[in-house]
C-alpha cells in the first residue's frame, strides 16, 4: 500500500484546495512555458484571483490574514503539482517588509490593492554584483535631496521585476564611513517599477540555466518620493534580515514540495518498470536511495514547521529558518539525483518533466543563500565559533 505524498495533516482542506487549482495546470503546461522561456502569466492569475497570494495580507487590507505555515502550504502544493512557485513566491516574503515596517498609510495605499491583484509587489532588489552576499558593503546609495532620494548604483539577480508594478529596494543612505555599525545607515523604500523605468532605472535580463526570469538593475540619479521610505531610515538591514526568514522558510517549503514529487515519481517508475522479468524497485541497489531520499525529507520537514512556528509567535527564528531552508535543499536535490537516476535514459527526457525539475531545485542549493553561509551563520551565532569572515 503506497503512503500518500506529504501524508495528510491539519492542512489537508487548504492542500485540497490549492491542488484543485494546480490541476488546471498541468505537466504540459508547465513543459510548453519552460520551452518557451516564459512568464507563467495564467497561473499566477489565477492563483491571484484565487486569493492565494494574498494569503499574508490581514483581512482588513483584504487578504486572507493567514500565517507563515499556512502560506508555506500553498508554496509547497504548487511544487509538488509539477509546478515551480518561484515565480510567484515574492510576492508572499516582500509583503513582510511592508506589513511589518510599514506605515499605516503606506498599509492602506498598497496591501488592498496587491490582495485584489491589480498591483503586483513580487521583486526585491538587494543583492549587487560586487558584493554578493556581503550586504553591509552595498554600493547603491540613496542621497535624501528635498522632497525625494536620488538613487544611484546597481544591483544584480532581481527577479520578477518585469511582471510586477512594485520593487523592495535596500540602499546606504548613510556613508559606511560615517555609522558605528556596518549594519547602520541602509534603508528600505518601495518602487514604482513602471516610473521608475521612465526616469532613471534600466533592466538588462540576465540568461539562466532555469526559467526564472532575473535581472541586472541599473540606477542613473533615479528620483523616488521621500514618503516611499519604508519604516525608519537606517534601519533597513533590519528590516530585510526579517523578510529574508520568511524568504528562507518558504522556500525551504518549495523545496519538500520538490522532494515529494522527485519520490513520488520515482517510487512510481520503480514500481513499474520491468527489466530482467522483475520490477527495478524490487532491488534493494534502487529502493534503498529513494527510502533514503523519502526519510531525508521527512526530517527536513520537522525544521520547516518549527520555524513556521517561531515567525508566526513573532519569536527569534533566524538558525531555524536557515536550517530549514538548508535541509530542505539538501533533501530536494539529493531526491532530484535519486529520481534522475532511477529513471535512468528517461530521466532526461522533458516529457517526463524531471530534467526541469531537477535544474530547477539546484538553484536552492546557492540562492537566495548560499549553503556555505548557512554554515557560517550557524557555526558562530548559535555554536559561538569565531567568526570566519
Amino acid at each position: 500500500m503506497k503512503t500518500p505524498l506529504p501524508p495528510p495533516d491539519d492542512h489537508q482542506e487548504l492542500r485540497d484546495a490549492v491542488r484543485a487549482l494546480c490541476v488546471g495546470f498541468d505537466s504540459s503546461y508547465w513543459q510548453r512555458i519552460d520551452e518557451q522561456r516564459a512568464y507563467p502569466e495564467a497561473f499566477v492569475d489565477a492563483l491571484t484571483k484565487a486569493g492565494w497570494l494574498a494569503a499574508l495580507i490581514p483581512t482588513q487590507y483584504g487578504g486572507s490574514g493567514l500565517g507563515l505555515a499556512q502560506a508555506s502550504v500553498i508554496m509547497e502544493e504548487i511544487n509538488l503539482s509539477g509546478g515551480n512557485a518561484g515565480s510567484c513566491h515574492g510576492q508572499m516574503y516582500n509583503m513582510g517588509t511592508l506589513l511589518r515596517h510599514g506605515s499605516d498609510q503606506q498599509k492602506e495605499h498598497y496591501l488592498p490593492k496587491i490582495a485584489s491583484g491589480e498591483w503586483r509587489l513580487q521583486s526585491m532588489a538587494v543583492t549587487e554584483p560586487t558584493t554578493g552576499t556581503d550586504t553591509t558593503q552595498l554600493k547603491t546609495t540613496a542621497v535624501k535631496q528635498g522632497d525625494s532620494y536620488v538613487v544611484n548604483g546597481q544591483k544584480v539577480w532581481i527577479s520578477r521585476v518585469q511582471h510586477s508594478d512594485f520593487m523592495i529596494l535596500l540602499a546606504r543612505t548613510t556613508p559606511l564611513s560615517q555609522v558605528k555599525k556596518k549594519s547602520e545607515g541602509m534603508s528600505i523604500f518601495i518602487v514604482d517599477v513602471n516610473a521608475a523605468l521612465a526616469q532613471g532605472m534600466t533592466l538588462k535580463p540576465i540568461r539562466n540555466m532555469v526559467n526564472h526570469e532575473t535581472n541586472e538593475v541599473f540606477f542613473d540619479q533615479l528620483q523616488i518620493p521621500a514618503d516611499n521610505l519604508i519604516g525608519e531610515e537606517g534601519k533597513g538591514f533590519s528590516y530585510i534580515l526579517d523578510g529574508l526568514n520568511a524568504e528562507r522558510i518558504l522556500i525551504a517549503a518549495e523545496c519538500i514540495g520538490d522532494a515529494y514529487w522527485f519520490v513520488d515519481r520515482a517510487r512510481s517508475y520503480a514500481s513499474e518498470r520491468v527489466v530482467f522479468g522483475r520490477p527495478i524497485g524490487q532491488n534493494q541497489g534502487v529502493q534503498f536511495p529513494i527510502a533514503d531520499a523519502y526519510m531525508e525529507t521527512e526530517a527536513a520537514n520537522l525544521m520547516r514547521w518549527k520555524a513556521c512556528e517561531l515567525f508566526d509567535a513573532h519569536q527569534p527564528c533566524g538558525s531555524q529558518a536557515n536550517m530549514s531552508k538548508y535541509l530542505a535543499a539538501k533533501a530536494s536535490w539529493e531526491a532530484a539525483n535519486v529520481c534522475m537516476q532511477t529513471l535512468g535514459g528517461f530521466g532526461f527526457a522533458s516529457e517526463y518533466d524531471v530534467e526541469r525539475k531537477f535544474r530547477e531545485t539546484r538553484l536552492y542549493q546557492v540562492a537566495p543563500i548560499s549553503t556555505n553561509l548557512i554554515y557560517a551563520y550557524m557555526a558562530e551565532h548559535v555554536l559561538g565559533l569565531p567568526r570566519s569572515f
